[in-house]
């Protein structure tokens, strides 16, 4: 009696030892529910600066208006062709005509012309023009007049009024030979970076790009970044190529860069799929990601439990939320976005809320699975204890 004594004290011994030990090494996959939103009141988290938002319709509406990106048709505009105004550098064709009795430049009784490559000239031919850095040109009997900033039929008609009184019924022809003021620089990952000369045909920024050798990397992960002046525009390589309104025509001396922009997400915790996953450069939303990590884990996953990590800019915050804390170098605030998948009313506001690059997207265990877990590491404990305690007793 006294043996079988010692043995159940020995068995309830063991029974606490495993109830404590399981609690403190019970295996997890990361923080639980509970332990989030304990952080979220400790005064450790204040200091660190991190948010926690629960996500409703009207949270999501602010993260997409404070992410929305501005179309080229707004930002940039749908410009003119600039048309062939001459600009400083630009290399010019003169022909001069003039009627029958040619007074200047010809033989009388004869219709004269004279021009700048002397191709078909029958009297004194001009060399090719050359705007000068002041905006010049030189023409006999005419002398220097203003090109650059002008069309050639602006300087033909005045060309012809300084020749009057000086050649009979005189008629000029100016045309721009070689483009050096209009371009358009294109560079990044194209198959050529190069100087695009823009004509009177308007080129558009597919234009440009096909003129560039098209891109080097997967369309669906290119973005195209306009830099005009001071202003910078940026939008997906995909998003221009369906959207016509966004292929718009482009001004001298834009800059044209195609940036390869391999984003993704991570996904943790309670999903059908853990790993870092990538996907479009037009952007993937919650339920597009729910989607392809598979969803939640049914055996294990709190669907109260899910949760967005993120560095999120400030201006995407309500004021109040953005005096949280110290924000990272780059001016960014750490935020948990905390999502109840339980709610069907969720999965309405899945469909428009953007996963950003570099989210870390976790789903934290159903407090009843860690319970299972919790008998799991008991059980394997007790049992062998049991069965030890069984062969004793029998001796």
């Amino acid at each position: 009696m006294t043996k079988l004594n010692t043995l159940a004290r020995l068995s309830a011994a063991l029974l606490v030892a495993s109830a404590l030990s399981g609690c403190a090494v019970l295996p997890s996959s990361g923080p639980s529910t509970g332990q989030i939103a304990r952080a979220a009141k400790a005064q450790s988290a204040i200091e660190a600066g991190i948010a926690i938002i629960d996500v409703n319709d009207a949270v999501a509406r602010e993260i997409v208006t404070a992410n929305r990106q501005v179309p080229f048709s707004e930002s940039l505009g749908e410009a003119p062709p600039i048309g062939s105004v001459i600009g400083k550098g630009d290399v010019l064709d003169i022909a001069i005509w003039e009627a029958p009795p040619a007074a200047l430049f010809g033989v009388a009784g004869g219709v004269t012309q004279l021009t700048a490559s002397g191709a078909t000239a029958r009297g004194t031919s001009l060399p090719e023009q050359m705007v000068d850095s002041d905006g010049l040109i030189t023409v006999p009997f005419v002398g220097r007049i203003q090109a650059a900033g002008r069309t050639p039929q602006e300087i033909g008609r005045d060309i012809n009024r300084h020749l009057i009184g000086k050649a009979h019924q005189p008629q000029t022809i100016v045309r721009l030979v070689r483009n050096a003021a209009a371009n358009v620089t294109v560079v990044g990952d194209v198959a050529t970076s190069a100087r695009v000369p823009l004509t009177a045909r308007g080129e558009r920024v597919l234009d440009v790009l096909a003129t560039a050798g098209g891109v080097k990397q997967p369309v669906g992960k290119m973005v195209i970044q306009i830099t005009r002046g001071a202003s910078v525009s940026a939008l997906p390589l995909e998003t221009v190529i369906r959207d016509p309104r966004q292929n718009v025509r482009l001004q001298p001396d834009d800059v044209m860069t195609l940036l390869f922009q391999p984003y993704s997400f991570t996904a943790l915790g309670a999903v059908g799929r853990n790993g870092e996953l990538p996907f479009e450069a037009t952007g993937l939303t919650l339920a597009q990601a729910l989607g392809r990590i598979s969803g939640l884990d049914d055996a294990r996953a709190n669907a109260k439990g899910a949760f967005i990590f993120r560095f999120e800019r400030p201006e995407a915050l309500p004021q109040n939320l953005r005096q949280l804390g110290r924000p990272t170098p780059d001016g960014r605030i750490p935020v948990i976005y905390r999502i109840n998948l339980k709610d069907p009313a969720t999965l309405f506001v899945a469909q428009s809320f953007p996963i950003q690059d570099k989210d870390v997207l976790y789903v934290s265990n159903a407090p009843l699975a860690d319970f299972q877990k919790f008998l799991g590491a008991v059980f394997s404990t007790i049992l062998p204890a049991a069965t030890t305690a069984a062969v004793i007793s029998q001796q």
